[in-house]
């Protein structure tokens, strides 16, 4: 409640109590009356997969923002694609955070999801770039991979086809 309160501030630029106030009235009704609902992954924290998962997502964006600033200055129109990926997951939470780290990634935007088919349809700026299009699929198959790997149970990783960590040094044992 108290950022909720802060952002309001923030909003409206003035820092007076009836302002206040009021963030905090919004922020209450926002946060009692308007729960989210719960999201229960099931999954496990997995230090190393989390460091795989961030380390590779930050090389994805330099990459992709240097191939997008040279993009920019190359005559002519980018080859672009809308491709459609079947994700291997059923979990809304993974297909979310897939579909999230791909859309960060410059060159490449999520225009639409299906979540009862596991469907995402990415816009790619320049398939050429990416490889081609089985390469962008395959590209966002391995996100999806690497976060499983990072926060998924043993459990969800074998319904997805995925080899399940064997290593009990590899989980932490907390659940998300």
């Amino acid at each position: 409640m108290v950022w909720l309160t802060v952002v309001w501030v923030l909003l409206w630029g003035d820092l007076r109590l009836g302002n206040v106030l009021a963030g905090l009235a919004i922020a209450f009704a926002v946060t009692v009356l308007l729960p989210l609902p719960a999201v229960a992954s099931g999954g496990r924290l997995r230090p190393l997969g989390m460091v795989r998962l961030i380390a590779h997502f930050v090389r994805d964006l330099i990459v992709a923002s240097v191939q997008v600033g040279v993009q920019a200055f190359q005559p002519g129109p980018p080859v672009s694609a809308v491709i459609r990926v079947q994700l291997r997951s059923p979990s809304d939470l993974y297909l979310t955070l897939t579909a999230e780290l791909c859309s960060l990634v410059p060159g490449s935007i999520v225009v639409e999801a299906h979540r009862l088919t596991r469907t995402l349809y990415l816009h790619v700026l320049d398939v050429d770039t990416a490889g081609g299009v089985e390469a962008a699929r395959q590209s966002v198959l391995d996100q999806e991979e690497r976060v499983l790997r990072a926060i998924a149970s043993d459990t969800q990783l074998a319904a997805a086809g995925l080899e399940p960590v064997r290593d009990a040094n590899r989980s932490t044992g907390v659940t998300t």
